[in-house]
């Protein structure tokens, strides 16, 4: 009875054995389906919001290769930075005819067919930078009559005849906010000039013309300038990232810099330079981002600020200079910053002594000023201590001198001996009508 048992048991799970290993599997397949799905989802997926009354579509970071056609069609901001896009056929954005502003920068476009930004009749902002463009025409800007900013640095531009008509356009005196700091990439000896300021014959050298290919013209007949010589401070288009959504902002954060890059563009609103190897601020180097609000230095080898560094900065809302090398501030270096409302002092060996008092007497004159790790690393003493008790301390009141204690050289009238002494010498010396000290009401002068 117990074998036969035994032996119907081992049928019953044998029998079960390939149900159950083909549910596993149809389970395991299913969701493996499902995360795919999710995983694509998500990569399709943008973020639609509104800000100001005007709708934006984020579809940044999403390893986008084109436009998606289910897009919402009234948006006015489209935001695709950091994609996966190459080409853009004509018409690729047409249904968007409330269009305002389009960021293609950071992708990998190389190729822009002349409609693509057909019907883009109200867009004003068009950001390209970043990319692998070698070429480009009159022709793709045609369709945009309202266009106001547009963006082309950092793009490998081959400077020949195909780029004239572009040139011609972009150093049109109306359109002062459009291509600029482009550069050339090729040919060898146009390299590093800007499209705004180059000459356009130079595109399409006559007397190159019978030349073979790479064969180097003579010198003096027809020779191309050689390139502009580099600049010692890197230039701040080329190495840094600009957003322009959801307010104007220059990223260069960790770009190993050692000093402030040239070029700031003038429109910036927010600045990060945190996390480089800058030592020293020179005068004005902020100069022209006049509208700049946010200024992050953190994380620097700052030690030394110039008394002009910030001139210019009127409106600068937010300074980080937290992380540095810092002792103290020069006499005037803050006196530009009035409507400043943070700073952030900490981290930073602050020293103790005479030199850090005009940080804390700006800041008690500024009241507003909301600041933070102001703490003191020396001298020893003081180590810890906030700056303000240190400079409270300082300041303090010198103890008054007591009284002499009445029968030790005590005159009874506050004074010792020996300043009754010298005080009758001292009077002695006098003219006589000057040594009586008692006021007098007044003075009769006979005249002969």
């Amino acid at each position: 009875m117990r074998l036969l048992s035994a032996l119907l048991l081992l049928l019953l799970l044998r029998s079960a054995e390939p149900r159950k290993g083909g549910r596993n599997r149809d389970r395991g397949r299913a969701r493996g389906k499902g995360r795919a799905n999710a995983v694509k989802r998500q990569t399709s997926e943008c973020k639609e919001y509104m800000e100001a009354g005007e709708k934006y579509l984020d579809c940044q970071d999403r390893q986008l290769t084109g436009v998606q056609q289910h897009w919402p069609e009234d948006i006015h901001h489209l935001l695709l930075a950091r994609n996966k896009i190459q080409v853009l056929r004509d018409n690729t954005f047409s249904q968007f005819k409330n269009l305002k502003s389009l960021d293609l920068q950071q992708n990998e476009l190389y190729m822009v067919e002349e409609e693509a930004f057909a019907g883009l009749g109200q867009l004003t902002t068009l950001l390209l930078q970043h990319n692998k463009m070698k070429t480009a025409s009159e022709e793709h800007l045609l369709p945009l009559p309202s266009l106001r900013y547009l963006r082309l640095y950092d793009n490998p531009w081959d400077c020949r005849c195909s780029l004239d008509s572009l040139v011609r356009t972009l150093q049109v005196p109306g359109n002062r906010n459009l291509g600029n700091y482009a550069k050339c990439l090729e040919p060898d000896a146009l390299r590093g000039q800007k499209l705004k300021k180059m000459r356009p014959e130079l595109l399409c050298p006559e007397d190159g013309e019978g030349q073979q290919p790479g064969q180097k013209p003579q010198q003096g007949q027809g020779s191309l300038p050689k390139p502009p010589p580099i600049k010692k401070h890197p230039d701040a288009n080329s190495l840094c990232h600009t957003y322009m959504f959801p307010k104007p902002m220059l990223d260069c954060k960790s770009k190993e810099l050692k000093n402030i890059p040239s070029g700031l563009p003038s429109d910036i609103v927010r600045m990060d330079l945190s996390s480089n190897s800058i030592t020293q601020l020179r005068p004005k180097e902020f100069v022209a981002a006049r509208d700049l609000k946010l200024l992050n230095l953190s994380s620097n080898s700052l030690d030394q600020i110039d008394t002009a560094a910030f001139a210019g900065l009127l409106y600068l809302r937010e300074l980080d200079l937290s992380n540095n090398s810092l002792h103290y501030f020069q006499y005037g270096v803050l006196e530009d910053l009035y409507f400043l409302r943070m700073l952030n002092l900490g981290d930073n060996p602050w020293v103790c002594d005479y030199n850090i008092h005009y940080l804390i007497y700006w800041l008690k004159h500024h009241p507003g000023v909301a600041y933070s790790g102001l703490v003191c690393t020396e001298p020893q003493e003081f180590r810890g201590w906030p700056v303000e008790n240190y400079v409270k301390t300082y300041n303090g009141e010198c103890p008054k001198d007591k009284d002499p204690q009445p029968g030790k050289g005590d005159t009874g009238q506050g004074q010792t001996a020996q300043e009754l002494v010298a005080e009758t010498e001292e009077m002695e010396l006098l003219p006589k009508p000057l040594r009586d000290p008692r006021p007098k009401k007044y003075e009769v002068t006979r005249l002969s």
